[in-house]
């Protein structure tokens, strides 16, 4: 994938992510504040403080996500963002993120 292919898909993701986030906000299911920087997107937990980080890093073509639980890599496979490591799929990370820090079980989905 070229860089402006992997920028167009990560911007496309962390403008997907964010809007699932502001829907489960209207829903009251999780109170959230987003603010979307260039590549980099912040969610605040407005009840605790805490935050998650979302960002893509475009020479490693990967998106990285910082939260209490720790920080986590995502690469393409397949059409999909899958964690380096774990091989977790990023949605349901951030699904058991965003319930963990948001207090109340959701499901983050594009």
């Amino acid at each position: 994938m070229t860089e402006t292919e992997f920028l167009d898909l990560a911007d496309a993701t962390l403008e997907a992510i964010e809007a699932s986030l502001d829907r489960l906000c209207e829903q009251d299911m999780v109170d959230v504040e987003c603010s979307r920087s260039g590549n980099v997107l912040e969610v605040e937990f407005v009840h605790n403080g805490s935050k998650v980080i979302i960002n893509s890093q475009a020479p490693m073509q990967e998106l990285w996500v910082a939260a209490r639980s720790g920080g986590f890599h995502y690469r393409q496979v397949d059409g999909k963002w899958v964690d380096t490591r774990r091989g977790t799929e990023l949605y349901a990370a951030l699904s058991e993120i965003v319930t963990e820090q948001g207090g109340a079980p959701v499901v983050v989905a594009p």
